[in-house]
């Protein structure tokens, strides 16, 4: 794990947290076990969030199962979904609010993929840690043509079930066709780094890659795309 990358991550998420906060109180945050793995590069909070600077070192690094935890939020409509509906496919899980201004420049990007990546049992799912109304006027507005589940408490009871247990947004959990977790990047995402980490999850499902190599695959990858545009 390049922990020099998750430094960045913890300046710069924080301001996922403090919007968290505002919307719905988080309670005691829970602590979860498992295994780090890799996260990305974030972009700097625009104006448009209009969020104090954040703190570095605020937030720890994500510490993650090894699988998808079982959870059920409601869909859009208001019907409970259980997170096993989606088994058997590769889910890039994102996790997002309408408010957040890093999350609402990742949708278009988040659409694309899912259209080019669904043929191969890929599938985009949103989190919104939002209210159900707004977030589904708003994803009328933005045309989101992938599945999206929507809470408050219950949607930062998932988050920490991730273990991100400050809340941050937006991050994205990446996992391969069997429910393992292979990453997950907290901030917002680009196209070089979710086509390299998409890339990994195929070889992982393929059967060419395992996962700790994976893990290392992506780890170096992002590492590498830092220092580029770093350089650039």
């Amino acid at each position: 794990m390049n922990r020099g990358l998750l430094a960045v991550i913890a300046v710069v998420a924080a301001a996922g947290w403090y919007g968290a906060h505002q919307l719905v109180s988080q309670g005691n945050p829970r602590g979860a076990s498992g295994i780090r793995v890799a996260v990305g590069e974030t972009s700097p909070p625009s104006a448009a969030d209009a969020i104090p600077t954040p703190v570095p070192g605020a937030l720890p690094a994500p510490r993650i199962p090894e699988r998808i935890p079982p959870f059920t939020l409601p869909d859009l409509s208001g019907r409970p979904t259980a997170i096993s509906a989606y088994d058997g496919r590769s889910l890039i899980i994102n996790f997002w609010a309408t408010w957040c201004a890093p999350c609402r420049r990742e949708i278009p990007l988040l659409k694309t993929v899912d259209a080019a990546w669904k043929d191969r049992r890929f599938q985009v799912l949103g989190i919104a840690v939002d209210r159900r109304a707004q977030v589904a006027s708003f994803a009328q507005k933005l045309r989101i043509s992938y599945p999206l589940l929507a809470g408050q408490q219950d949607a930062l009871d998932v988050a920490a079930a991730f273990g991100v247990a400050t809340p941050a947004f937006p991050f994205t959990v990446f996992t391969d066709a069997h429910r393992r977790i292979v990453a997950l990047y907290l901030g917002e995402l680009h196209r070089p780094q979710i086509n390299l980490i998409l890339g990994v999850v195929q070889r992982v499902n393929d059967g060419h890659l395992g996962l700790p190599q994976a893990r290392h695959a992506i780890d170096a990858g992002l590492a590498q795309l830092q220092a580029e545009s770093a350089a650039g």
